[in-house]
């Protein structure tokens, strides 16, 4: 009796952990930045998740094909992703926010302790 209560236990504890993971945003897919001069692949890299660089239509601000910002996030609502975001390229590390919608997503990346914040649209490419 004792047994089959533990595995019960341990059964509702599995589902909950479950249905939080499937109501998680999710923001896997490719992307296309609102000012039309960079597309992303935002995908599971290990433990985090990674928005690599697939497309860049104009280098001349230093972005490049295969840059990668890696980011540690985790749910902050049903709809956010809420973390750090490192990029590689310029040894720089930001506090991110991604709000997740089916077709778009808002990135709110900031410095200096959230005084110096950006906020960039993107639309989920075909």
């Amino acid at each position: 009796m004792k047994a089959r209560k533990i595995v019960l236990g341990l059964s509702v504890v599995w589902l909950a952990g479950a249905a939080v993971a499937a109501s998680q945003p999710d923001a896997s897919g490719i992307w296309m930045r609102g000012d039309g001069n960079a597309k992303v692949r935002i995908a599971p890299c290990g433990s985090d998740i990674c928005a690599t660089n697939l497309w860049i239509k104009d280098t001349s601000g230093g972005e490049n094909v295969g840059d990668k910002l890696v980011m540690s996030v985790k749910p902050k609502s049903a709809d956010t992703l809420a973390g750090k975001a490192f990029d590689p390229k310029r040894n720089l590390t930001y506090s991110i926010q991604v709000k997740v919608r089916k077709a778009s997503l808002v990135t709110r990346g900031c410095i200096v302790g959230g005084l110096v914040c950006k906020n960039v649209s993107w639309t989920r490419a075909n």
